[in-house]
This record gives structure tokens, sequence and C-alpha cells, in this order.
């Protein structure tokens, strides 16, 4: 029996996250920052920006835990783990739709405390959601 493949074009969906997804340029991140939009859904902060047809390739993303919440690092490791592994297993949302995806997109967590996986990747889809429909 063959598996089925439920994607556009008969493509499996791709769930990596490659380093041309991870965005690691200063003047990128700069405009992101500069001249991106943003929206709260706690505790996950997005920013996103699309500018246009300077950039392309696939969307690229930045993920963010301060030190000041978690002053130690394996927590803040593995907050930015769970959301890198959130995002990894639902940017078929973001890949369907190209034209509508952001091109950078800025990840924040705002939390106070440690969520569970299932929380942010909750949060996560519905962020992920929201920045196609702006």
């Amino acid at each position: 029996m063959e598996p089925a493949n439920d994607s556009k074009a008969g493509q499996p969906n791709s769930y990596t996250f490659s380093k041309e997804e991870r965005l690691c340029s200063k003047h990128l991140i700069a405009l992101l920052f500069s001249k991106g939009s943003s929206f709260n859904l706690y505790p996950l902060r997005f920013v996103y920006y699309s500018p246009g047809e300077e950039l392309q390739g696939p969307t690229q993303l930045l993920v963010s835990v301060p030190k000041r919440a978690f002053k130690r690092a394996t927590d803040r490791n593995r907050l930015k783990r769970q959301i890198r592994e959130a995002y990894r297993l639902n940017k078929h949302l973001i890949v369907q739709s190209p034209e509508q995806a952001p091109r950078l997109l800025g990840i924040l967590y705002i939390g106070k405390e440690k969520k569970s996986f299932d929380a942010i990747q909750k949060k996560l889809i519905s962020g992920l959601v929201r920045c196609l429909s702006k």
C-alpha cells in the first residue's frame, strides 16, 4: 500500500528547517524590526515583514527568548528549540500560500514562565494564520 500524499503537485510536505530558512543577516534583522509589523499572542510576539521583490526564497525565521526572563541558558535553549520545532511542523501553512507569506518572520517569547510544547504550538499556528491574513 502506498502512503497517502495530501500535498499539492504530488510533492510531500517538507518538515525540514534548513539554513536558508534561518534569519542570520544583521541587515535583514534591522530591517525586520524597523519596518515590520507586529502582534502579540501570549506568550509569543510575531514580527513580520514582506519587502516586496527584494527578497526571494523561503520565509526566513528568527527566534528569540529574553535573558532577562530566563537566566539559565538551558531554559532559553529549550524554549527556542520548542518554538523552532513547532514552526518546522506547521510551516506548511506558509509554504502553501507563498504570495501571502511574509519574507521575514521573527518570533519572540514574551512570557515570564515556561509553557508546554502544546501551548506554544497552538499559539504559533494561530499566529502563522494571522500573518497570512494580513
